[in-house]
């Protein structure tokens, strides 16, 4: 490793919900209020500990810190 290496060893406490994080940050991106829904539901219902809230939040940033991909315009002139 360099003296200025990107890497770094954050993991998770709990990856299920580092995962749970990413997929709730994805269904907002796209507009899934089933899928943000159910999410929050389930969220809400599992008493969830701090490291668990920390594990989701930080799957969710990690998804958010990726920028989104730039769509097509239709009525572009060539």
């Amino acid at each position: 490793m360099g003296l200025f290496s990107r890497k770094t060893t954050d993991a998770p406490a709990n990856p299920e919900m580092a995962e749970l994080g990413r997929e709730y940050a994805i269904a907002k991106r796209h507009g899934d209020r089933k899928t943000v829904g159910r999410i929050t539901r389930q969220i809400g219902t599992s008493g969830m500990s701090e490291d668990d809230r920390d594990a989701f939040e930080q799957g969710r940033r990690a998804y958010d810190a990726i920028p989104p991909v730039p769509g097509f315009r239709r009525n572009r002139r060539r």
